[in-house]
């Protein structure tokens, strides 16, 4: 299975936006309808890879100190596919 290591940058938010979305119970940062900026991205071809490439991105600067944050992301899981109303394969 491939993989996708994605460094982004955190967003900032506003106290009261995080006050909000606490009283309103709904979420702060959906990443589905607004992503946070990616700085790196690198593809790796199994699960150990990925992880060692994480673990490199951890130790930048920015990641270390909390601005930014490491993702790693299956590309090509056929179990988890979602299936969409208008697709001709289900």
């Amino acid at each position: 299975m491939r993989f996708l290591i994605v460094r982004t940058s955190i967003r900032a938010a506003a106290e009261a936006d995080i006050t909000a979305a606490w009283a309103e119970g709904h979420r702060l940062r959906d990443e589905t309808i607004r992503p946070e900026p990616r700085r790196q991205v690198v593809h790796a071809e199994d699960r150990d890879a990925a992880f060692v490439l994480a673990r490199a991105f951890a130790t930048v600067g920015a990641v270390r100190s909390g601005r930014q944050r490491i993702k790693v992301l299956p590309l090509d899981d056929p179990g988890r596919r979602q299936k969409l109303p208008d697709d001709p394969g289900t």
